[in-house]
């Protein structure tokens, strides 16, 4: 498996500030790798703060389970996921607004996550993002 490189990463948020700009709306794009680490991030200006550890979360909700964070609202409350959830202290956000990056083999390499616009907006862009692979 190749891992996603910070190239890779800047050229999602790049297509990803781009998209956010066309639809007016101002958030913050998170690139994470399969563990949850960042590899790169950027907010846009006049983004609110706090879209910048929401997007985060979301990313790490969607690296560690493998899917859209959107889908795991749901299942939130089932006691592995609860048990995982508690053991990164409150860090993963599962709400709608990340998506995982797998390469071509189905290999998960990581996830993008974008908070400051509406849920699905905010998918929208992630999924722009996952498009320049």
């Amino acid at each position: 498996m190749e891992p996603l490189t910070l190239k890779e990463s800047m050229r999602m948020i790049e297509a990803g500030l781009e998209k956010a700009g066309e639809m007016g709306i101002k958030v913050a794009i998170a690139v994470l790798d399969p563990r949850g680490d960042l590899i790169a991030l950027a907010r846009m200006d006049g983004s609110l703060w706090r879209s910048v550890p929401i997007s985060q979360g979301k990313a790490a909700a969607s690296a560690a389970f493998n899917a859209p964070s959107g889908e795991l609202t749901a299942r939130w409350d089932q006691p592995v996921v609860r048990a995982l959830a508690m053991s990164e202290n409150g860090r993963l956000i599962p709400w709608q607004g990340a998506l995982p990056i797998h390469r071509a083999d189905g290999t998960l390499v990581g996830s993008i996550g974008v908070s400051g616009a509406k849920s699905d907006e905010d998918e929208a862009v992630a999924a722009v993002g996952i498009s320049t692979l």
